[in-house]
């Protein structure tokens, strides 16, 4: 199925404009909304069209109404900062639940086809038990961004049960790769490099022993366009139509930065700072239910660190 009407918020952002790219290249007509708060207009890939606005803003409303509607609507736009929800909960909740909602209700009047939902499987697990975690697991986020998104994949899930909305919720884990900015849990890998570039000391919160899954962002558009197609019994819980995107694999912040020191041909010191609130100890996902579906990270760990450090040293050189 190609040539469709797929909107894509956030696709200014590292993910999301990965995301947009590989629509594109399928023969889709691409839309993209984003406030540019922290995606980048260099980020948009040619071909697709472009409305700077937040999620919330009216001219959504406006865009989905002279387009006809959309045959797709991936949601990427969100405030994803750890720290940040903590600090102020109430601005995380105005994007990623209020600004979901927002557009749930645009998705619900327009007759959207598919919703494809970015949730995280790196914070509405909270401090989990199993690892690698399977969807199922019990939900215990231990900060509001990890609150907001498990919120809104219960509205998802009602508007599926109640309206008959179609859907997919994607829970990543740690994505890295080209495009990405110094900030999240993933950010490290960006920080990393541009400090070693630099010739600066490696700072890790904590002890470093802290792991997480790291997920080419490659892999991550992959298993978008995936579940973009493929065909998906009708939603009996909220596991159902949830799949998380991992590689089953932990990495530690010390090995990392063990693995990337190398990768630049450097021996930087590593400096330790106090744990940050609200983020976790440990977090890898399992990824069975969505390798049934047909998919499977292609990137091992290093091949996608070295890309991703040849991209932001060429772009440190202003290649």
């Amino acid at each position: 199925m190609t040539g469709r009407k797929v909107l894509v918020t956030g696709g200014a952002g590292f993910i999301g404009s990965h995301v947009a790219e590989a629509y594109l290249e399928r023969g889709d007509h691409v839309w993209i909304v984003d406030d540019l708060s922290s995606g980048k207009l260099e980020n948009i890939p040619e071909g697709a069209e472009f409305l700077q606005a937040s999620i919330r803003d009216p001219r959504v409303g406006e865009l989905f109404a002279s387009v006809g509607g959309f045959d797709l609507v991936n949601l990427h736009a969100a405030q994803i900062d750890v720290r940040k929800s903590v600090n102020d909960p109430r601005y995380d909740a105005g994007i990623n639940i209020d600004g979901v909602l927002h557009l749930l209700e645009l998705c619900r009047t327009h007759g959207v086809g598919r919703i494809v939902f970015v949730s995280s499987g790196g914070v509405v697990y909270g401090e989990p038990e199993q690892r690698p975690t399977p969807e199922p697991h019990e939900k215990l986020p231990i900060s509001p961004y990890g609150v907001s998104k498990l919120t809104a994949e219960y509205y998802l899930f009602y508007y599926h049960r109640v309206h008959g909305l179609d859907y997919v919720a994607l829970r990543y884990a740690n994505v890295f790769g080209p495009r990405q900015d110094p900030h999240g849990e993933a950010g490290v890998v960006a920080i990393f490099c541009n400090r070693i570039l630099r010739g600066e000391p490696l700072t890790i919160f904590g002890d470093g022993e802290q792991t997480r899954d790291y997920v080419f962002v490659r892999d991550i558009a992959a298993a978008n366009m995936l579940v973009s197609d493929v065909e998906l019994t009708p939603g009996t819980s909220l596991d159902h139509r949830a799949y998380n995107v991992g590689t089953a694999r932990e990495t530690s912040v010390v090995a990392l930065a063990r693995t990337l020191n190398s990768i630049g041909g450097q021996e930087l010191p590593v400096t330790h700072a106090p744990e940050r609130a609200g983020e976790l100890r440990h977090s890898c996902l399992a990824i069975d239910k969505l390798r049934n579906l047909g998919w499977a990270p292609r990137h091992a760990l290093e091949q996608g660190l070295r890309e991703t450090f040849e991209f932001i040293r060429a772009k440190e050189n202003g290649r």
